[in-house]
């Protein structure tokens, strides 16, 4: 077990990445390529990866800036079969070098997680969640049926607008929105995907294939497409299984104020 106390990374201290084309190269070196993307999105992401031991705790000055939308984790994890890193702003520390690691940090293992973490930290205002994290290196050979278009479209429901840049979204045979994807763009390595099919076009199969068009678009930008779900939507799961993201048994975990609901990582999901 180990505790570290790391300050955000600057872009200079960043590995230098050059975005390649992943099409039409082989399958071992498609495979080496994402991963090497998703190394570089949780480290930029967390402040660390991979972790040299079975459990990392980071006391991590990132945890303080702001995200894609603007808010902030003040503490954010990902566990993988190789080990966990769990970063915690330091504002919810009185003495970050008190931490006791051994303490602290197991509690990850508790058959009640969420609350032996608050408890070893004293934070009982606060809530931890926890997501099913998925990713693509092979998005799934399904139709393109979505069009690109500015997330300020006045045609669009108002959860797409926060998403900068653009949206993929499919209409129906009058021209109104069926089904939508926006972007997480977390870094430059890293950009998850949220997904909504109104309810009158659902099991049409509209959700699974946007994402795939959607991580296609990803992968040839150069970053690595994600999906999170919570671990009990079935929905979602089937979703991300249609689409290419196989769950590899990694979940996020995220520390917020408990009097805040915690962020939906997919907006809603289709009835397959």
């Amino acid at each position: 077990m180990h505790t570290a106390v790391a300050q955000r990374p600057t872009p200079g201290n960043r590995e230098a990445f050059l975005p390649e084309t992943l099409f039409g190269t082989s399958s071992a070196a498609r495979n080496l390529d994402v991963e090497r993307r998703l190394q570089r999105f949780l480290h930029a992401w967390l402040g660390l990866w991979p972790p040299a031991h079975e459990r990392e705790l980071l006391i991590w000055s990132g945890r303080d800036q702001p995200g894609w939308d603007g808010g902030t984790w003040p503490g954010l994890g990902v566990a993988s079969p190789s080990g966990t890193v769990f970063s915690l702003s330091p504002t919810l520390l009185v003495d970050p070098r008190a931490v006791d690691t051994n303490r602290d940090f197991s509690a990850l293992d508790a058959p009640d997680a969420a609350a032996a973490v608050l408890a070893a930290l004293g934070r009982p205002d606060l809530t931890l969640s926890c997501a099913t994290f998925r990713w693509s290196d092979r998005p799934a050979a399904l139709a393109e049926v979505g069009e690109w278009v500015a997330a300020d479209d006045p045609r669009l429901p108002t959860w797409l607008r926060p998403f900068k840049g653009d949206v993929l979204v499919a209409w129906d045979e009058t021209g109104r929105f069926a089904a939508g994807v926006g972007r997480k763009r977390h870094n430059r390595y890293g950009h998850e995907l949220a997904v909504a099919t109104e309810p009158a076009h659902q099991g049409r199969g509209l959700a699974r294939m946007l994402v795939a068009q959607a991580a296609r678009r990803v992968l040839a930008n150069g970053a690595v497409p994600l999906y999170l779900h919570e671990p009990a939507n079935t929905g979602s799961a089937r979703v991300a299984d249609a689409a290419g993201f196989p769950d590899r048994g990694w979940r996020v975990l995220g520390l917020l104020p408990a009097v805040y609901p915690a962020p939906k990582h997919q907006k809603a999901t289709e009835v397959k």
